[in-house]
């Protein structure tokens, strides 16, 4: 369904519930198309300050300083 960006002012309400019921909905500026309503993205995962806490073990000497010859070597 095609529409002016007046009639969409003017008829939010029911074209939000065309969209709901699987109509796509184009909004019109003098005759030519501009937008177009899509689904919302999916909801973010809430961040969980911690929630790898015991689960990553670091080696010891993980922090000793790298040599770059052996490193590009592949020697580590």
């Amino acid at each position: 369904m095609d529409v002016s960006i007046a009639q969409a002012k003017n008829h939010l309400p029911e074209l939000l519930r065309a969209f709901e019921n699987g109509e796509p909905i184009i909004i019109t500026r003098q005759g030519k198309r501009v937008a177009q309503l899509a689904p919302p993205p999916p909801e973010r995962r809430k961040v969980r300050l911690g929630g790898m806490k015991g689960r990553i073990q670091l080696l010891p000497g993980w922090d000793r300083p790298i040599d770059p010859d052996r490193f590009l070597e592949g020697d580590l």
